[in-house]
């Protein structure tokens, strides 16, 4: 537990503005999909085995949707907003597969700020290597709240 280690948090509500944009490149290694297929006992045939992968549409296996929007949570928790922020809703689509090593290249924008409810909507556009689009979506996105000093009563959460 890191209670009472000062964490950088990312930029607060006030701090943003429509028109941020935030681009990231990602490349899909085995190692994560393995990661990820381990962690959740996911055995889709469709992710892991080419024989069968071979005899779909897709041809060869695709990376599993909710990697994806790992990549996506990870750029908001990461950069924009940054640590302390959270997606509150989200809609996301894929048009397109995206394969084994693949390289995607994230775009996320801000296109409306809601200081009554303290959220921020932005679009998300993800490309593969050949400019193809993989993803798209909005998202309803939390900004961390700035708090005040710790005291006793913080405990009581515990």
């Amino acid at each position: 537990m890191l209670l009472g280690k000062k964490r950088k948090l990312g930029r607060e509500i006030k701090e943003m503005s429509v028109g941020e944009k935030l681009t990231l490149t990602e490349k899909v290694e085995d190692k994560d999909i393995l990661l990820y297929l381990g962690l959740t006992d996911d055995a889709n045939p469709l992710f892991i085995q080419h024989n069968y992968a071979s005899q779909t549409p897709y041809k060869k296996p695709i990376v599993p949707s909710i990697m994806l929007t790992g990549m996506i949570t990870s750029a908001v928790s990461k950069y924009l907003p940054g640590p302390g922020s959270h997606i509150v809703s989200q809609d996301i689509e894929f048009p397109k597969p995206v394969y084994h090593y693949a390289t995607v290249e994230l775009f996320l924008e801000v296109v409306e700020i809601n200081h009554d409810e303290h959220t921020v909507m932005m679009t998300v556009v993800g490309t593969n290597e050949k400019d193809e689009v993989v993803i798209t979506g909005k998202l309803k996105v939390c900004p961390p709240h700035r708090l005040g000093k710790m005291d006793a009563n913080v405990l009581d959460n515990f």
